[in-house]
């Protein structure tokens, strides 16, 4: 919901979030490997759950930095009064 005390130069954190989630795929990725060379099942499989989720974000970040900028209201739209629950 508008407040109306956005601040005008808020920015996305997608790009930061893309970068963060290679991040954690690279380690992942060598955490799965490293531990299924040691012989521990349990941590690798651990590693690749973990690569699961961090790669199904990163397809959702990047699907959200590919629609681009959506609308935002500028200064000349006032706020939105709060939703009170009735109609």
């Amino acid at each position: 919901m508008r407040t109306g005390s956005e601040p005008v130069t808020a920015r996305s954190p997608l790009r930061m979030r893309f970068w963060l989630s290679l991040w954690g795929v690279v380690w992942a990725i060598a955490g799965t490997v490293a531990f299924a060379l040691a012989g521990r099942t349990g941590w690798a499989v651990a590693c690749g759950l973990l690569w699961l989720v961090i790669t199904v974000d990163l397809a959702m970040v990047l699907r959200h930095i590919r629609q681009g900028p959506h609308y935002q209201p500028g200064r000349d739209v006032p706020p939105y009064e709060p939703d009170r629950g009735g109609r």
